[in-house]
């Protein structure tokens, strides 16, 4: 009996070497992550916000984790191609999106989106605000200063006013379709491809009004060729100082922007999302180099914990939707 108990402690002995044994590579793995490149994916063109923001943070990141951060580009539809095809991808914490608004308002405007934002990803950390403005034509839309004097021209105007944006179901085109409700006014949306055929435009006095991106409008607006009568947000104020919000004259609780964040695949390891959280976190904090180039490209940063991140992208999801369902609009 006594050689049958020693003969169980010894198999029961070398079971859990074994399974030590079997642990040990995962727990180094994770111990020494990272050690190979980082792929970001960006669902959208080379050259955008999007981009541009992912880029910066990309380099910051490489640095920090000793491992190269490279950035590939998956667009189309609305960043809903590169978002579907990313969350496939290993949790491994070698995969990463730069995940940017348009793909979030895409399930509502695509009948065959292939992703749920509330469950298909992790949200690992916010990185930025693009702030936007309502931007008018001073040629097209004479003798207005403010959102008050909008109002008054397009009711008083004998033919419709219209008013553009980056396209069918953006940000520009929600924001504008919601304040119309507000303020009791009727403005007709022309939708373009990009914000540049849409700021182009609005510089052709084809149209006469846009909810911008403020980096699209900037350049046009320090020229005294556009100008901006109201910001989106206070976030906006580092961009265009001077200018009242929306809801500072006279729409309360009219407060947003566009805004991206990293995301990862479901599954990845919680000590590496918390990794490249803290690392995100230190660089959009300290980082002052990084801060104005941001500034530069038309971003803000601004960081928030996946929790946050995740309860931002909730609300803001059903907030568009509401307005989606409500106006009928679709893409597809």
């Amino acid at each position: 009996m006594t050689k049958l108990l020693l003969s169980r402690r010894q198999v029961l002995k070398a079971g859990a070497a074994a399974s030590m044994a079997a642990v040990m590579p995962s727990v180094l793995a994770k111990t020494d992550w990272p050690d190979k490149f980082i792929k970001m994916v960006v669902a959208f063109p080379a050259g955008g916000p999007t981009d541009t923001a992912a880029r910066i943070v990309a380099q910051k990141l490489s640095e920090r984790l000793g491992q190269q951060v490279i950035i590939e580009n998956k667009p189309g539809a609305s960043g809903s191609i590169g978002t579907a095809s990313f969350i496939r991808s290993p949790a491994d914490g070698y995969n990463l999106s730069m995940f940017g608004m348009p793909a979030l308002l895409a399930p509502l405007m695509y009948k065959t989106n292939a992703y749920d934002v509330k469950k298909d990803f992790l949200s690992v950390a916010t990185v930025y605000v693009l702030p936007m403005a309502i931007v008018i034509n001073p040629a097209v839309v004479p003798h207005v200063d403010t959102l008050a004097d909008l109002i008054r021209f397009a009711k008083a105007s004998k033919t419709p006013l219209s008013y553009t944006s980056s396209g069918t179901g953006s940000f520009g085109h929600l924001a504008m379709e919601q304040l119309k409700d507000l303020g009791g006014f009727d403005v007709l949306h022309v939708p373009y491809r990009g914000s540049a055929p849409a700021v182009a435009d609005l510089l052709g006095g084809q149209v006469g009004i846009m909810f911008a991106d403020v980096v699209a409008a900037l350049p046009h607006i320090r020229a005294g060729k556009l100008k901006a009568i109201a910001l989106s947000s206070p976030n906006a104020r580092v961009l265009l100082p001077g200018v009242k919000t929306v809801s500072e004259q006279g729409f309360p609780g009219f407060d947003f922007d566009s805004w991206g964040g990293l995301i990862a695949p479901l599954d990845t390891p919680q000590p590496i999302v918390d990794r490249i959280a803290g690392e995100t976190r230190d660089i959009l904090g300290k980082d002052k180099e990084l801060q104005q180039k941001l500034v530069s490209a038309g971003a803000i940063a601004s960081f928030q914990d996946g929790k946050q991140m995740q309860a931002r992208l909730n609300k803001d999801y059903d907030r568009w939707s509401a307005i989606v369902k409500a106006k009928g609009i679709s893409a597809s």
